[in-house]
């Protein structure tokens, strides 16, 4: 879920609400708060509390929460997560440590630390594009072991390297889709379901693509991941969450402020996601085309 932001740069807590509320109606499973779509990096650890206990006050038990709690450091990704178990997270989504690229061992031990520091379930979070660190396949094997490790929301890119993830850790915790449009791909290999940007804009849709694959309705989850795909390819076409803080702007939720050193969608960009989320019926707000 994107963290909105008023356009003074402030965290704007009624769209917040608004978000909340939309992906709940909408039938969501569960919410993602300040993960990286939620620019948890540029939060302070003022803001990043506010957001938290906000985002677990409205949502009230409805859906299960889980909170981004990982970071380049080890000392701080356990002070998240111990704050976050503490305020009643059903679970975390860490990512792999950013900029420092440990080694694989030291991706180990990173997971092991944060897991021996909390009682909750632990996503790891692959994501080498943006950290430059990739958790391997048989690295993953070995966090798998690790008590509390539930799963891996795994974005690498590359479906070899997933299907060997996913053949060396089944039976011992969970896969899910890092990357919206992979989402059926990684379906048909075991995956648990989707951790998603596209779905704060299409939140029925992208669910119902895995409740279609779940209950064997499999020409009805091909047919809606094939109409997703303009939208999704619309959400990356410049560094996530640029597009789809303008897309939910476009909806009528917060504005398309991001945090420095991102920058707002240009105008050929937002002239194409304008016409992508017409197309897929979505209703726009006036005074923002």
């Amino acid at each position: 879920m994107i963290t909105p932001f008023t356009e003074d740069g402030a965290v704007d807590f009624p769209a917040l609400e608004k978000m909340i509320e939309y992906q709940i109606a909408n039938g969501i499973d569960s919410l993602v708060v300040l993960g990286t779509t939620g620019e948890a990096a540029t939060l302070t650890d003022e803001e990043y509390a506010d957001v938290a206990e906000y985002s677990m006050k409205k949502i009230a038990g409805r859906v299960k929460v889980i909170l981004g709690t990982g970071s380049n450091c080890t000392r701080k990704a356990v002070e998240k997560s111990k704050y976050a178990e503490s305020l009643g997270a059903d679970g975390l989504l860490v990512v792999t440590p950013y900029y420092n690229k440990c080694t694989q061992n030291g991706l180990v031990k990173y997971y092991d630390d944060v897991c021996s520091a909390v009682n909750i379930p632990v996503l790891c979070y692959n994501v080498p594009a943006r950290t430059g660190v990739n958790i391997l396949p048989r690295t993953m094997e070995k966090i798998a072991d690790i008590e509390n490790i539930y799963g891996i929301k795994e974005a690498c890119g590359n479906m070899e390297q997933i299907c060997e993830t996913a053949r060396l850790i089944r039976g011992k915790c969970a896969l899910y889709s890092g990357d919206d449009n992979l989402n059926l791909a990684m379906l048909s290999i075991g995956s648990s379901g989707l951790i998603s940007v596209a779905s704060n804009i299409a939140p029925k849709e992208v669910g119902d693509v895995a409740r279609y694959y779940f209950a064997g309705e499999n020409d009805k989850a091909i047919a809606l991941q094939e109409r997703l795909l303009p939208l999704i390819d619309a959400m990356f076409t410049e560094v996530n969450p640029i597009p789809v803080k303008t897309a939910s702007a476009l909806i009528g939720i917060g504005t398309s402020y991001v945090r420095p050193p991102l920058t707002v969608l240009e105008d050929e960009h937002k002239k194409s996601m304008i016409r992508i989320l017409k197309d897929f019926g979505l209703s726009l707000k006036e005074q923002t085309l």
